[in-house]
């Protein structure tokens, strides 16, 4: 009798700069799905992913996320794996091995993030919903819009949100957004690298999902030049002060905007932030930073409620659709639960 396979699709994020592409490949495995640490290590060729040079090509996938596969379905399943070295020390390109230290530093403080993930649908080089050779109408009726002259993609969507439920990923909502192909899901709140490895698994499955219906979805900041609103990942975020005491959430607006803090951050929150961070569209411009309640045109927004319950969370509005997870709730968590560990605040 031939032993019991089943398929292991592993996925990592490749060299590629300025923004890492995904990668994956299958492995069949003998024996029954068993449990994270069962999964063996693999390899790949990194000098065609931009991780390695031809003549020491190999470079190592060490599985570190585990779900369910909804698109093969049965016993499959889906390994998110970090990029090691072949003496197995974190790659160059591993993000996810300096937010492991930070997360650990700060555990106590409880931090946990939701992330809003903006992307564009495309079809033969057009927006979906954009005229061959002009525009739509303009923006303004496609938020969160219906019918078949606002709505564009919608089967893809559902598709989506559906392959996500069923790998038991944390996604907490979908939305089409401000320019036509445009939609937004979220996923959390969940812990920071929850929220990373889940985000880098619901893009994998969101890519994956659209080859299906021969659409390409992008992360591109501003996949429109003009009039037409960007593509963010807005980055909520509280640790157990914030969601407990408004003092808390002052201090760690302030601490976003102090001395070099402000740029370490833009810089980091993905390719092409200058283009999207104008000032416009519902964005602070890149160089500036601000807070307010209820402001949209800041860099980092308090909610309305939060203010008036006297407690919560915050919005950095500021981070690209493009931006890797790992490096914005790095940073976040450093900056602000440095700052409130300062002042007390914890």
């Amino acid at each position: 009798m031939w032993p019991v396979t089943f398929k292991a699709e592993y996925i990592w994020i490749d060299g590629t700069e300025p923004t890492a592409k995904l990668r994956s490949k299958t492995k069949i495995i003998g024996g029954s799905p068993a449990g994270l640490d069962a999964l063996p290590i693999w390899g790949f060729d990194g000098s065609s992913t931009n991780q390695a040079e031809g003549h020491a090509s190999d470079c190592v996938l060490k599985p570190v996320f585990t779900c369910p596969d909804p698109i093969r379905g049965g016993d499959d399943i889906l390994v998110l794996c970090e990029v090691l070295n072949i003496d197995l020390t974190p790659h160059a390109s591993n993000t996810r091995a300096a937010l492991t230290e930070v997360a650990e530093k700060f555990a106590a403080q409880e931090p946990i993030f939701g992330i809003e993930q903006e992307y564009t649908f495309f079809k033969d080089g057009y927006p979906l919903g954009f005229p061959k050779g002009g525009f739509p109408a303009p923006q303004g009726g496609y938020y969160c819009g219906v019918g078949a002259d606002e709505i564009f993609g919608r089967d893809v969507v559902e598709a989506h949100l559906d392959n996500c439920l069923k790998a038991g990923l944390g996604i907490s909502g979908i939305n089409a957004e401000v320019m036509p192909g445009q939609w937004e899901f979220q996923v959390g709140p969940l812990s920071p690298l929850e929220v990373s490895d889940q985000l880098w698994v619901a893009r994998w499955l969101l890519y994956r999902t659209a080859e299906d219906f021969d659409v390409a979805a992008t992360l591109d900041p501003k996949p429109v030049k003009g009039d037409w609103n960007g593509a963010g990942a807005h980055t909520n975020f509280s640790t157990k002060a914030m969601r407990e005491n408004y003092d808390a959430i002052i201090t760690a607006c302030e601490s976003l905007g102090e001395g070099s803090k402000p740029l370490d951050h833009v810089k980091n929150y993905g390719a092409g932030i200058d283009d999207r961070l104008t000032g416009l569209h519902e964005t602070a411009p890149w160089n500036e930073y601000s807070y307010g309640v209820s402001n949209r045109g800041a860099s980092v927004r308090i909610p309305w409620q939060v203010e008036k319950d006297g407690k919560g969370y915050i919005e950095d509005r500021r981070p690209n659709a493009n931006v890797d997870p790992y490096v914005v709730t790095r940073l976040l968590v450093d900056t602000c639960c440095s700052a409130l560990e300062k002042a007390g605040q914890v």
